[in-house]
C-alpha cells in the first residue's frame, strides 16, 4: 500500500549495533518523520513486508547479511524505496559494489556529520516524493488521455452522425425548395392563362413571350436570377389589362382613341402595383411598369431614358413588341415572324439599346429545331403513369398541367371528362420512355 501526502515519510534503519539504531532515532525524531529499526538485514526485510517504507539506510558490515546484500533485495522486492548505505573508509571496494549491486542512491562515510546525514536523508525523501508525484501524473495522464480518446471516438462518431442529420436536412430542404419554386411558377403561368382568357391573339402569348426573354437574357450573360425574372416578367407582363373592357383588349394600338390611348398607357403601372406586394417579385414588378420605355425617352408611363431604362425591362420589351406583332396587337395588321424581326431591328439605338437586339435576334435562332422524344395523344389515348412531355394548353392558351406531370387515374378521367363535355381537341404529348407502349 502507498503513502499518501498527508502521512509522514517512513525511514527504515537496519544496523546491527542496537547503540547505533538510538542515536539514529534521537537524530531524526525531531524530523517529523517515523522510524522504524532493524537489528539485521532479514529483520528489515521482514518490516518492509509489513510497512510502507519510503527511504532505507543501512550499516555495511553486518552479520549474516551485509548491507550491499540487503540494498540489492530492496532493489528488488521494492525498487521505489529510496537505498542509502552507512560503510567505512576501509571498505570502498565494497561500497562500489554495493553501488553496482544494489543500485543505492547515496552512500554515507562512518562516522558521520549529523547534518550531512539529516540533509542526505532529506534528499533521499524528497527524490522519493518526485518519484512518486511523477508517477501518480503519468497514472492521471494515461487515464485523462484514454478518457481523452474515448472522447474524442464518441465525438467523431456525433460529428458523423450529426453531419449525416445535417446533410440529409439540407437535402430535405433543398428538395422542399425545388418543390416551392416549381409550384411558384406553376402558380405564375397558370394566373398568366387566366389572365389570357379575356384578351384575343395568339393562345400562349405569355408564354412566347417569357420563354424568349428568357433566351435573349442569357445571350446576355445576365445569370441566373435575370433570366428568371424576365422569364416571370413575360409572363405577367399584361396583368395590368386584366380590368380592361373587352373591346379595348381586343383594339389593336393603332386603332385606339385618345382616351384609349390613355388609358392603355396606364396598364403597367396597374401591373406594377398588382406585383409589388410580392417580396419576390419587386424587380419583376419593375420590369413590367418599364417595358415600354425607350432608351431615347419617348415612352411610357415615365419617359426615361438610356441607362435608366432597366436592361430587364429592355429585353422584356423587344420580346413583347416582336409576338405582339404577329398577334395582332400592335396594328391591324399581323406580321410576319421575320417582319416582326425587322421591326425589331429598326428599333435599334432608339427604342432598344444595340446590344439588346443583337441578343435578341442569336435568341430567335436558339429556338429548338428537334422534337422532344415524344409522342401526341387524344385524351381518350392518355393511360395512368404516362408523363407529360410539354405543357398541356386549352385551346385559348390557358395551362392545364406542366411538362413533367405524371397522369393518374383520377386526372385522367377528368381529361376525357373535359375534352368530351367542352367539345375540343387537346394536343397532349407524353414521353415515349414513360408511356408504356413499344
Amino acid at each position: 500500500m502507498e503513502s499518501t501526502a498527508s502521512d509522514p515519510p517512513v525511514v527504515l534503519f537496519v544496523d546491527d549495533e542496537p547503540s547505533i539504531l538510538s542515536a539514529l532515532r534521537r537524530l531524526f525524531r525531531p524530523q517529523g518523520y517515523r522510524i522504524l529499526l532493524a537489528e539485521s538485514g532479514a529483520a528489515g526485510l521482514d518490516l518492509l513486508r509489513k510497512e510502507n517504507v519510503d527511504l532505507v539506510v543501512s550499516d555495511m558490515r553486518m552479520p549474516e547479511m551485509d548491507g550491499a546484500t540487503l540494498l540489492e533485495k530492496v532493489r528488488e522486492g521494492w525498487p521505489a524505496v529510496g537505498r542509502i548505505l552507512l560503510t567505512g573508509y576501509a571498505d570502498i571496494g565494497s561500497t562500489v559494489a554495493a553501488i553496482n549491486r544494489g543500485q543505492i542512491h547515496r552512500y554515507v562515510a562512518k562516522p558521520w556529520d549529523d547534518r550531512e546525514l539529516v540533509l542526505c536523508v532529506q534528499d533521499g525523501l524528497e527524490r522519493r516524493r518526485l518519484e512518486q508525484e511523477n508517477k501518480a501524473l503519468l497514472r492521471l495522464t494515461r487515464e485523462q488521455n484514454d478518457q481523452l480518446q474515448t472522447l474524442n471516438t464518441s465525438l467523431t462518431e456525433r460529428v458523423k452522425a450529426r453531419t449525416a442529420e445535417l446533410e440529409q436536412v439540407n437535402a430535405m430542404l433543398e428538395t422542399s425548395f425545388a418543390q416551392v419554386q416549381e409550384n411558384f411558377l406553376l402558380s405564375i403561368n397558370v394566373f398568366a392563362g387566366l389572365v389570357e382568357l379575356r384578351s384575343s391573339g395568339l393562345a400562349g402569348y405569355s408564354r412566347q413571350v417569357a420563354d424568349l426573354a428568357r433566351r435573349t437574357a442569357r445571350r446576355m450573360n445576365g445569370g441566373a436570377m435575370l433570366e428568371e425574372d424576365v422569364y416571370i416578367a413575360g409572363l405577367l407582363h399584361e396583368i395590368g389589362k386584366i380590368g380592361f373592357p373587352d373591346s379595348l383588349l381586343r383594339k389593336p394600338l393603332s386603332a385606339m382613341s385618345s382616351d384609349e390611348v390613355a388609358l392603355y398607357r396606364r396598364h403597367t403601372l396597374h401591373g406594377e402595383a398588382a406585383l409589388l406586394p410580392l417580396a419576390r417579385l419587386q424587380r419583376v414588378a419593375r420590369f413590367v411598369r418599364n417595358h415600354h420605355e425607350r432608351i431615347d425617352g419617348k415612352g411610357f408611363p415615365d419617359g426615361v431614358s438610356g441607362e435608366a431604362v432597366p436592361l430587364g425591362a429592355q429585353i422584356l420589351s423587344v420580346s413583347s413588341d416582336y409576338h405582339s406583332a404577329q398577334s395582332g396587337r400592335l396594328s391591324l395588321k399581323r406580321y410576319s415572324p421575320a417582319e416582326a424581326q425587322a421591326l425589331i431591328r429598326g428599333g435599334a439605338g432608339t427604342r432598344y439599346e444595340i446590344a439588346v437586339v443583337e441578343a435578341f435576334e442569336l435568341a430567335l435562332g436558339d429556338e429548338p429545331t428537334d422534337k422532344p422524344q415524344d409522342r401526341e395523344l387524344q385524351a381518350h389515348e392518355v393511360m395512368p403513369g404516362m408523363v407529360l412531355s410539354r405543357d398541356l394548353l386549352s385551346p385559348q392558351g390557358t395551362l392545364l398541367l406542366a411538362a413533367g406531370f405524371v397522369f393518374d387515374v383520377r386526372v385522367v378521367k377528368q381529361l376525357r371528362e373535359f375534352a368530351g363535355r367542352e367539345g375540343v381537341r387537346l394536343r397532349i404529348f407524353v414521353k415515349l420512355a414513360d408511356e408504356g407502349h413499344p
